[in-house]
């Protein structure tokens, strides 16, 4: 019994190192990803809350595109923007093809506007912890 439950245990531990945070945000990614495309290539079929509506919505998807791919790539800033404006351009130019779509150089700054705020966050959620391990460091 002691031999298969060791056998046991190894192959657990196998599985968890092949499903890591990483693959877990990756998968997360690719459903975001997924998940947005349909968004914004389908006919929109939810009411206007508030005028702009879809400018918080491109700002809010951007912004968790960016962190997923930070999470699960940790990629340089320049290439991470770089991709999702490529991403943002290619929505913007098959809206552009939709009748019941239209393209918005607004809505391409709203996409970069996500990325942007996902930076500054970072930035001050890095700031703030590293000023307290040196504070809190003896």
């Amino acid at each position: 019994m002691g031999r298969h439950f060791f056998m046991i245990k190894k192959t657990t531990k196998r599985i968890c190192i092949l499903i890591s945070k990483r693959h877990i945000f990756r998968l997360a990614l690719v459903i975001a990803v997924i998940i947005i495309s349909y968004l914004v290539f389908s006919r929109p079929h939810y009411p206007q809350l508030f005028s702009n509506m879809d400018k918080v919505g491109h700002l809010g998807s951007f912004f968790c595109l960016s962190l997923l791919t930070y999470l699960a790539f940790k990629p340089k800033w320049y290439l991470l923007t770089a991709t999702l404006s490529i991403y943002a351009v290619f929505i913007e130019l098959v809206q552009a093809r939709l009748p019941y779509r239209s393209a918005s150089v607004a809505d391409f700054i709203a996409d970069m506007a996500g990325v942007f705020l996902f930076y500054f966050c970072l930035w001050s959620y890095q700031r703030y912890f590293g000023a307290t391990k040196v504070v809190g460091s003896p």
